[in-house]
């Protein structure tokens, strides 16, 4: 595609297509990439009953995420307190608690709010989310489900030592069935 035509022509993608990357812990689709877009980067996530990403925060990256199928717990706001061993019990300052984000539910998380989702059902929940500025989180995918692709539990330190290079410091432990 010439200069040109990528700045007079817009990206349809049709439902069902984009690039996949998948593993047992999740299935993300590529909707839209920092080769179209300057502002974010674009997903659809399937997300897997048990798997909880652990609540973590961002210095850098500003984050949508729209549920579009599904129930998954969401935290948004920073804690009293920062406990290692798990989110969900998390309360901010100003009384704001895990909620259950069902169909229709929008998340937008600034730079530096800590963060998580886990799906705590036995069906799988289906998110738009959007990553800004690309093309972090497309890196940070591909490289994520290359290490959990295996399906034997998670390789802890190699997670951190990714998330780390991604702007992605890790409150609690990324989790999946």
């Amino acid at each position: 595609m010439s200069a040109l035509a990528a700045a007079t022509e817009g990206l349809l993608v049709p439902p069902g297509q984009g690039r996949v990357v998948q593993a047992p812990a999740q299935h993300v689709t590529f909707k839209v990439t920092g080769s179209h877009s300057r502002m974010a980067s674009t997903f659809e996530v399937i997300v897997p009953p048990g798997f909880d990403v652990g609540a973590h925060v961002h210095t850098r990256s500003e984050e949508l995420f729209y549920v579009l199928e599904g129930e998954l717990d969401v935290l948004a706001f920073e804690p009293r307190v920062r406990t290692p061993d798990g989110w969900r019990n998390w309360e901010s300052t100003s009384g704001n608690r895990v909620v259950r984000a069902t169909p229709g539910t929008v998340v937008v998380v600034p730079p530096g709010c800590p963060h998580a989702f886990a799906n705590p059902t036995g069906e799988p929940a289906k998110m738009f989310f959007q990553a800004s500025p690309p093309p972090d989180h497309e890196r940070y995918f591909e490289e994520l489900l290359e290490i959990l692709g295996d399906g034997g539990p998670p390789d802890h330190e190699a997670i951190e030592a990714l998330r780390a290079k991604y702007d992605i410091e890790q409150l609690t432990p990324l989790k999946h069935r």
